[in-house]
C-alpha cells in the first residue's frame, strides 16, 4: 500500500498541536482597536489588541498561529517598520496593513514586504473579514509546510553516512547494480540499505525519497 503524503510521524516523534489562530491588532487608536475588537470577535476568531509596536514585541510568541492586523502610523516603531522588523528576524506572520493616510508609496513598500493586503480606513467590515481569513489560511499552511520540512530533516539526521551516500545516488537515479559498482559493494549490501533509508524516511517508494529530499533542500 502506499504510504500516505505528507509522511506520517516516525517512532517517537509528535506532531505539533496548533492552537486556534489569534488575530493581533496593533494600533494606538483605542476605538479602533476596540472596533476592531468587536468585528473579529463576532466572526468567532479570538483577537488580542496592542496599542504601540513594542507593546505587540513584548507580547508575541512567533508559535502561535494567525495574522497581524497592523496600523502604519503610530508613535514610535511605525506599522511599516515593525513589519520589515518581522522580515528580518524571520517570523513569516502574516501582515495586513490598515491606515488613514495611506498613499501609493506605503502600499507599494507595505506589499513589497509582503503584506497580505493593504486598507483604508473606514475599511468595508467584510472586506477586512475576508482578508483577515485569507491572511490565516496562508499561516496555516505556511505553518504546516515548515512542520513536515522540520519532520523530513529530522528523519534525514538519523541516517548514517553510508545511507546519506546511497540515498543521494538513488535520488539522482541510479539503480541498485550502479550504485554498487559505484560504491564498490555488493548488490545485497545495496539492497540493505535502501530497506533502512525507506524504513527511517517513512516511505514506501523512490517517489517519496524524492519528494522529501527535494523538500529537505529545498528550505536550505
Amino acid at each position: 500500500m502506499r504510504a500516505a503524503w505528507p509522511p506520517g510521524p516516525l517512532l517517537g516523534e509528535r506532531e505539533s498541536v496548533a492552537s486556534e489562530p489569534t488575530v493581533y491588532v496593533v494600533d494606538d487608536d483605542q476605538a479602533v482597536r476596540d472596533s476592531l475588537r468587536w468585528l473579529i470577535e463576532s466572526t468567532s476568531l479570538s483577537v488580542e489588541t496592542f496599542a504601540s509596536a513594542r507593546e505587540f514585541l513584548d507580547a508575541y510568541d512567533s508559535e502561535r498561529p494567525g495574522c497581524l492586523l497592523l496600523d502604519v502610523r503610530m508613535p514610535g516603531m511605525s506599522g511599516l517598520e515593525l513589519q520589515e522588523k518581522l522580515n528580518a528576524d524571520e517570523i513569516s506572520l502574516p501582515v495586513i496593513i490598515i491606515t488613514g493616510h495611506g498613499d501609493v508609496q506605503m502600499a507599494v513598500r507595505a506589499m513589497k514586504a509582503g503584506a497580505v493586503d493593504f486598507v483604508e480606513k473606514p475599511f468595508n467590515d467584510q472586506m477586512l473579514v475576508e482578508s483577515i481569513r485569507q491572511a490565516i489560511d496562508q499561516d496555516r499552511k505556511a505553518r504546516r509546510t515548515r512542520a513536515e520540512t522540520t519532520q523530513i530533516k529530522r528523519r534525514l539526521s538519523r541516517l548514517t553516512p553510508r545511507e546519506h551516500e546511497v540515498l543521494g545516488m538513488v535520488v539522482a537515479g541510479k539503480l541498485t547494480k550502479q550504485i554498487a559498482g559505484d560504491l564498490r559493494l555488493s548488490e545485497k549490501t545495496i539492497e540493505v540499505h535502501r530497506a533502512h533509508i525507506m524504513s527511517k524516511m517513512h516511505a514506501d517508494n523512490v517517489a517519496d525519497l524524492v519528494r522529501m529530499t527535494l523538500t529537505a533542500r529545498s528550505s536550505t
